[in-house]
């Protein structure tokens, strides 16, 4: 007697088979693309690598201290707020069950 086969098994198989028998696209239309060396060695990336390492023009004046435009909230505010919506809440669903 011959075991079943694994269902996965069956399935690799039609796989590979339907691959072998499908025809190879070939290359695009216009070619493959050229992407480049990965590590950016060109002429125009040594320009960018010079100028990153030049020191910046000293500003005429000196600029003032920045304030940072958001605050942080304090925890005893997130706290108390998160206590007024638990109180009204709970007085609203307090109101439901009595009606």
């Amino acid at each position: 007697m011959s075991e079943p086969k694994d269902p996965e098994r069956l399935l690799a198989e039609a796989l590979q088979a339907q691959a072998r028998s499908a025809p190879h696209p070939g290359p695009p239309s216009g070619g493959w693309p050229r992407f480049g060396l990965l590590s950016g060695a060109d002429a125009s990336s040594l320009e960018r690598e010079r100028a990153a390492l030049e020191q910046p023009a000293k500003p005429s004046r000196p600029q003032p201290p920045r304030r940072h435009a958001v605050r942080d909230l304090p925890a005893y505010w997130v706290l108390g707020l998160a206590a007024l919506l638990g109180l009204a809440t709970g007085a609203v669903i307090g109101l439901i069950t009595l009606l």
